[in-house]
């Protein structure tokens, strides 16, 4: 058959070549990490094998698709409702400036710097899928709080607070944050709770890390900051170097039970 069209798709760490026929339908694909391709229509296996060989080496291995784990079965049937994948930064925010604030208050609201933190922070969380970080914004918790930013990766899961410090100098004696001139608040320790939160949520170890947004400079106190690890946000890129708690299948396995929004309704 002519006209078969071959897409390479790259998601959630996988590179796959997609071979669908000229009327739309998903004909197979090719997984490069396996060398298998997945027949989905059995009766086109030498037009799509025809299709695949220009882009791949070697011989191929054909078979039909493998079948769904459990837990593939309860992703696909997670209810859009339930999805938190789709959560921007600082999505609670975004909602309470929209719903109540007016035009005049939208200018002047102080959540407009806290939320302009947790966008920045979340743009920088998001560069890091390139080096196999999965990344939830804004998680609901029980009672109103919520979790900045949910970080899932190489190096373990990570609950991540933003503070918006732009400009200002920041002074740390734990658990007190102290930004600028500001009166002295304890941050870390609200950081540190969160983490707790959803650690119990995950059934695994959460790190709290601490970001300071546009810092001039931190000064921590002579306690230190104890388990919270502190960052400005200039420092996120450097998790991409870390590695060696997760392997990609519970990577993706933590990821997809933390972005089912009812994992959190128990904490």
């Amino acid at each position: 058959m002519a006209g078969l069209r071959v897409t390479p798709v790259h998601r959630h760490g996988q590179a796959r070549l997609y071979v669908s026929l000229p009327d739309g339908r998903s004909a197979a694909w090719y997984d490069r990490d396996t060398g298998r391709v997945c027949l989905l229509l059995t009766a086109f296996q030498d037009e799509v094998l025809a299709a695949l060989r220009p882009y791949v080496v070697g011989e191929l291995v054909v078979g039909p698709p493998p079948v769904p784990t459990p837990a593939e079965l309860a992703r696909l049937s997670l209810h859009p409702d339930d999805d938190l994948a789709p959560n921007r930064p600082g999505e609670a925010l975004l909602t309470e400036l929209e719903r109540y604030g007016s035009a005049q208050r939208l200018r002047t609201d102080p959540r407009r710097r806290e939320l302009a933190a947790q966008q920045h922070t979340g743009a920088a969380l998001e560069r890091l899928e390139a080096a196999g970080w999965r990344v939830l914004h804004s998680v609901p918790l029980p009672g109103g709080a919520r979790i900045d930013h949910l970080l899932v990766g190489p190096a373990g899961v990570l609950a991540l607070r933003a503070l918006n410090a732009r400009r200002h100098r920041v002074r740390i004696a734990d658990p007190l944050v102290t930004v600028g001139r500001a009166a002295p608040a304890p941050v870390l320790r609200g950081t540190r709770h969160e983490a707790e939160r959803a650690s119990l949520a995950l059934a695994t170890a959460v790190r709290p890390v601490l970001v300071l947004v546009g810092a001039d400079r931190v000064e921590p106190g002579p306690t230190g900051v104890g388990d919270v690890t502190v960052l400005k946000d200039t420092e996120l890129v450097d998790l991409a170097r870390l590695g060696g708690v997760l392997k990609p299948a519970d990577i993706e396995s933590l990821y997809w039970t933390a972005r089912d929004r009812r994992t959190w309704l128990r904490v």
